[in-house]
Formats: C-alpha cells, structure tokens, sequence
C-alpha cells in the first residue's frame, strides 16, 4: 500500500495494515531463523563427528606419524 492511500484510511483500517505488515515481517523472521538453523548450525553441529570418522578413516603410520 503506498503512504497517500494509507493515510486517506480511518484509523480501523490503518491499525489493521499495520498488523498484516507486522505479521508478514514475523513470518519472514520465522523463515529466517528456520533456514538459518537448518543451513548453517546444525551442520556445525555434526562438523566434528564427520571430521573424526574421516580422520580415523585414514592410516596416518604409512605416512610417518
């Protein structure tokens, strides 16, 4: 809605476009710490016990160490 149509509405009709935008912003927070969660701290999460099997995976004594 642009701002010469919000301020010809009642005030009614303005709290309720207030709200709808507040809603829509706490949706997209919402998706946004969902997606956040999923992408980049639970695979951090599970980093060290991935890391650990492929280091155990290898034989380090044909190297030398």
């Amino acid at each position: 809605m642009k701002p010469e149509e919000f301020n010809k509405l009642d005030n009614d009709k303005k709290l309720e476009e207030v709200f709808r935008s507040v809603e829509k912003t706490r949706k997209y927070f919402r998706i946004t710490l969902i997606v956040t969660l999923v992408l980049i701290i639970l695979p951090l999460l599970f980093m060290p016990f991935v890391v650990s099997q492929f280091l155990g995976a290898y034989d380090f004594s044909t190297l030398g160490l």
